[in-house]
């Protein structure tokens, strides 16, 4: 059986690809995509929400196959996707040619991402795949550092399209031979076992209490990506609104990637020992104190904001992988974690959208909004920690 810590780098360095040339390229791309092809940006980016709604669409499909199966062939798979996407994309000739590609490019990122390597990681080592699961995300949080400086350069020294051919290479030989090096995972495992061939622990919750559950997981996990996707998009703005300079905001606003690193290195080095509903539950509150923040000490508080509301979205990337194996188990996890991921790959793909909305309409007061959903998602959690045995 390979080791936890292979297992955490293979899948850690190819899930750094896989994020830098699916969900950071279009920050690089879309104005010069764009250009080229006589759009606009935000025509770029709704191909680019076409890519998560695809992604939502495949998610519960390929965990099926990753419970059946196994990660390896579904991860080598979505590789070989995302090659044939980003190169389609280097072609393309009008915007619809754009809006087919990150089709297909959605298709490797519901098939490929965070969801699929935390399935292939518990599909491995079952009830143990905590730390392998916080390792993972370590290793893909330098995905923006690694991913955006590549992606410009590359841009800037043979094109937008150089670019995209430069990162399906780098998908058909680093990704795939990373993720061919995984072991074969053996046949389902009996309902007695889990997949790294030891008992399983017994299901937390009875099953009359599963769907009440993954109703409440599905909204903590759809609020995550909501405020990520949401502050991503328009945190310079949000902070220009506070009374900060620009070069202040884009600076501030740049510390949301090392704190949620350091979010994912409290988890690993600090929190690993603790039920994973504590660190979820603290992970959600991160974003409203920061708000708090911001509303008592307006600009003074900018970076405090910053970095609350990074170090809470990175420790929550970790509760998305590690809250439905503690409720559910290892058995079906794959599928399991595709449909509970279904809501917030669709309210990711109109979050940039709805939340310009409410920063247009309210200007900084719009961060209440995310603030009261940072506040429901831990009322969640606490409902759900409710129903735990001791």
């Amino acid at each position: 059986m390979q080791s936890r810590t292979t297992t955490t780098v293979l899948l850690g360095v190819a899930q750094t690809l896989a994020w830098a040339s699916s969900y950071y390229l279009p920050a690089i791309l879309a104005d010069a995509i764009a250009r080229d092809l006589g759009t606009t940006s935000s025509a770029v980016f709704g191909a680019f929400s076409v890519a998560l709604l695809m992604s939502a669409a495949i998610g519960p499909f390929a965990g099926r196959l990753i419970d059946r199966r196994g990660g390896r062939p579904v991860l080598i798979a979505s590789n070989v996707v995302f090659a044939a996407g980003l190169a389609a994309l280097s072609q393309a000739q009008q915007p619809l040619h754009v809006f087919a590609a990150w089709a297909v490019i959605g298709l490797a990122m519901g098939s490929g991402l965070y969801e699929a390597a935390f399935a292939t990681a518990v599909r491995l080592h079952g009830q143990n795949a905590r730390r392998t699961i916080t390792g993972i995300t370590l290793f893909a949080g330098f995905a923006s550092t690694v991913g955006w400086p590549l992606t410009a350069w590359l841009e800037s020294t043979m094109g937008w399209r150089g670019a995209c051919l430069v990162w399906a290479g780098l998908h058909l030989f680093i990704a795939l031979p990373l993720n061919a090096m995984l072991p074969a995972a053996e046949r389902a495992a009996p309902a007695s076992s889990d997949a790294a061939g030891q008992p399983e622990q017994q299901t937390a919750l009875p099953p009359a209490k599963q769907r009440g559950a993954a109703v409440l997981l599905a909204f903590v996990f759809a609020v995550a990506w909501f405020t990520s996707t949401a502050m991503a998009a328009h945190l310079p703005k949000l902070l220009l609104g506070v009374g900060a300079s620009l070069a202040a905001a884009v600076g501030i606003a740049a510390l949301v990637g090392p704190a949620q690193v350091a979010g994912r290195l409290i988890e690993f080095a600090f929190l690993s020992r603790a039920h994973p509903l504590l660190s979820a539950r603290l992970a959600t509150l991160g974003h409203p104190l920061g708000a708090l923040c911001i509303g008592l000490f307006g600009s003074l508080a900018a970076i405090a904001f910053a970095v609350l509301h990074g170090l809470g979205n990175g420790i929550l990337t970790i509760a998305i992988g590690t809250l439905p194996l503690l409720f559910f188990g290892a058995k079906g996890y794959g599928q399991r974690q595709g449909f509970l991921m279904v809501p917030a790959r669709i309210v990711q793909a109109g979050a940039p959208f709805l939340f310009g909305l409410a920063v247009e309409r309210l200007g900084v007061g719009a961060l209440w909004v995310s603030a009261g959903l940072g506040l429901a998602a831990c009322l969640a959690l606490s409902r759900l920690a409710r129903n735990l045995p001791r």
